[in-house]
């Protein structure tokens, strides 16, 4: 029988499946759902690191590159139900969501490399998808958004912890 409220059964679930617990996080904290990645990240990371474990070491850019993964392809999820909104004439009602759709439709794609920010990330990924941007572009400022993330995490919210 499992038991869930002991430690070594979670530190085993951590060591034996992290790295899908890692891109199930990423994947639904970039959807509409919430969520919170940074935190497994991190906690997946730190142990890594102060085990020896240097920054370019491959279990630590394995854990780097499945969360930038799943992050990114949450974030194109939320992208291709943008694409199933149907269209509307009035402008919006909501201030954030029409904030959002003035920035994408005067800089596109590139707003993209922001769909790592909270709540207003998922909206710029949305938006684009209503707004039938060129899906290549949208996936590059996308990953280039969730590396720059990720690196910037792994760099520096490490060192504070």
């Amino acid at each position: 029988m499992l038991d869930l409220f002991s430690w070594d059964w979670w530190q085993s679930l951590f060591g034996e499946h992290r790295l899908w617990i890692m891109f199930a996080s990423a994947f639904l904290s970039s959807t509409v759902l919430p969520g919170n990645s940074e935190i497994i990240f991190l906690t997946i990371a730190a142990p890594l690191l102060w085990s020896g474990s240097h920054h370019f070491s491959i279990e630590v850019q394995s854990l780097l590159w499945v969360a930038v993964i799943g992050n990114t392809l949450g974030s194109l999820t939320t992208y291709v139900l943008g694409r199933w909104l149907p269209a509307f004439n009035k402008p919006p009602q909501n201030a954030g969501l029409g904030w959002a759709l003035e920035k994408t439709q005067r800089y596109g794609s590139l707003m993209l490399f922001f769909s790592w920010l909270p709540i207003i990330g998922d909206v710029f990924c949305a938006v684009a998808g209503w707004l039938r941007l060129n899906w290549l572009a949208c996936l590059i400022f996308i990953t280039l958004g969730k590396i720059v993330r990720y690196v910037f995490l792994l760099f520096l919210g490490v060192a504070f912890l």
